[in-house]
C-alpha cells in the first residue's frame, strides 16, 4: 500500500513508519513539520530505502497538504502529527489548537478531496486513521477503565485540543462519508522518545545523576503501552477496523508514577549497579495544575475485533528501554545539549 503518515519523525510516528516499511513492505510518505520533538535520526535506517520519503511540511498549510495528496495518491492516511505534551499546553495552548485542531481539519479536507476523486474500487478501500489519546476522557475513579463508550471530559489544553480533533474526524465521516477510523491510546514508552515525557526524562536524569522529580504524591496512575505494540495495533485497526468506529489501544499495564520511577531505578541498578541505588535520587515536587488522577484502558474491543493484543511485559521492556538510551547517546545528546535540557515545564506564566 501507499500510506501517508503525518508526524512520522515523532516518537510513535517513527515506530509506526519503521514497522510499515521494514516489517510490512509498504510505501510510506512521511509528512512532518520537524518541530522541536521531531527527530529525523529516528528514521535514519530508511535513508536509502526507496519505499520511504520524508517531506518537511506543515499540516496546517492547505496548499502543501493538498499538493502532497495529489502527488503521492495515498491508499491510506495515518494521522499522528500533534503537539502532545500537557505541560507545554499549559503555557502555550494556542500552538496545540493550531496543530491539533486546524491541522486535523486540513488533513481531513485534503483526504476528502483526494477520496472523492478516486475510482469506485479505490474509494471503497481507502482509509483515514486518526490517532488520539485516552486523555480526552478525563480522570477515572479508582479501579475504573476507559472504553469506547466513555464520555469525553478533557481537563487540559492538550486533551481538549485532541478531543476537538476526534470530533472533527468523526464529523467528516458522518457528514461527508469519509472512511474514518479513530484510535485512542494509553501512555507510550520505548526507544526514540523525546525526553520531556516521564520515562525518558527520568532515564536521562538518572544517567546524569540528577534528582528524579515526581509530581505530587506520585500516586497518579497511567496505563502503559510499548510503542511497538501501539504501532502494530494501529496497523491492525487500519486493516481490519470497522469504518466509523473507535478502538482503544492499551497495554494492560496500569502503574502509578512512583511505581514507574522505582521500576526505572531497579532497571538502572541492573545495568549500572556502580551508581546505585538509584532510588536515592527520587524527590517529590509540587504537582502539575489539573493533573488527572487515573487513566486506564480496556482494550477488549480491539483485541476481539481486529485480532490485536499487547505483547510486551512492562518491567522487562523498561529495562530494554533504558539500555536503548545507554546505547544511543548520539540520538539524545543533541537534544539535551540544544533543544531541551530537562528543565521543568508547565509552571511559567501563560504566553500573551
Amino acid at each position: 500500500m501507499r500510506i501517508l503518515v503525518t508526524g512520522g519523525c515523532g516518537f510513535i510516528g517513527s515506530a509506526l513508519v519503521l514497522h510499515l516499511v521494514r516489517d510490512l513492505g509498504h510505501e510510506v510518505l512521511t509528512l512532518d513539520a520537524l518541530t522541536y520533538a521531531a527527530n529525523p535520526l529516528s528514521l535514519g535506517s530508511l535513508k536509502d530505502d526507496r519505499r520511504h520519503r520524508l517531506e518537511h511540511a506543515d499540516i496546517c498549510d492547505p496548499a502543501r497538504v493538498h499538493a502532497l495528496y495529489a502527488a503521492f495518491a495515498p491508499e491510506a492516511v495515518m494521522h499522528l502529527a500533534a503537539e502532545s505534551h500537557v505541560d507545554r499546553s499549559i503555557t502555550d495552548p494556542g500552538a496545540f489548537v493550531r496543530t491539533n485542531v486546524i491541522g486535523t481539519q486540513v488533513m481531513l479536507d485534503g483526504a476528502r478531496t483526494h477520496w472523492e476523486g478516486l475510482a469506485e474500487d479505490a474509494r471503497r478501500t481507502f482509509r483515514f486513521l486518526h490517532v488520539s489519546t485516552d486523555e480526552v476522557y478525563g480522570s477515572l475513579p479508582p479501579d475504573g477503565f476507559f472504553t469506547e463508550a466513555s464520555r469525553y471530559d478533557p481537563r487540559s489544553p492538550y486533551s481538549a485540543s485532541k478531543a476537538a480533533s476526534d470530533h472533527l474526524a468523526r464529523a467528516w465521516h458522518e457528514t461527508y462519508g469519509l472512511p474514518v477510523l479513530v484510535t485512542n491510546c494509553s501512555n507510550n514508552y520505548g526507544p526514540r522518545h523525546f525526553p520531556e515525557k516521564l520515562i525518558p526524562l527520568m532515564i536521562l536524569a538518572a544517567l546524569e545523576g540528577r534528582n528524579l522529580p515526581v509530581y505530587g504524591d506520585g500516586m497518579n496512575e497511567r496505563d502503559w503501552i510499548h510503542v511497538e505494540d501501539h504501532a502494530s495495533g494501529l496497523v491492525a485497526v487500519l486493516e481490519r477496523g470497522r469504518i466509523g468506529d473507535t478502538y482503544l489501544l492499551g497495554g494492560r499495564a496500569v502503574r502509578n508514577n512512583l511505581a514507574v520511577v522505582k521500576a526505572l531505578c531497579a532497571a538502572f541498578d541492573r545495568v549500572r549497579p556502580e551508581n546505585g541505588p538509584h532510588e536515592r535520587l527520587i524527590t517529590f515536587v509540587p504537582d502539575r495544575p489539573g493533573h488527572d488522577r487515573r487513566y486506564a484502558i480496556d482494550p477488549s474491543k480491539a483485541e476481539r475485533e481486529v485480532g490485536w493484543a499487547p505483547t510486551r511485559v512492562f518491567e522487562e521492556a523498561l529495562v530494554e528501554t533504558v539500555q536503548w538510551y545507554l546505547d544511543n547517546e548520539a540520538w539524545w545528546r543533541p537534544i539535551r545539549d540544544g533543544r531541551y535540557a530537562g528543565e521543568r515545564l508547565g509552571l511559567a506564566p501563560a504566553k500573551a
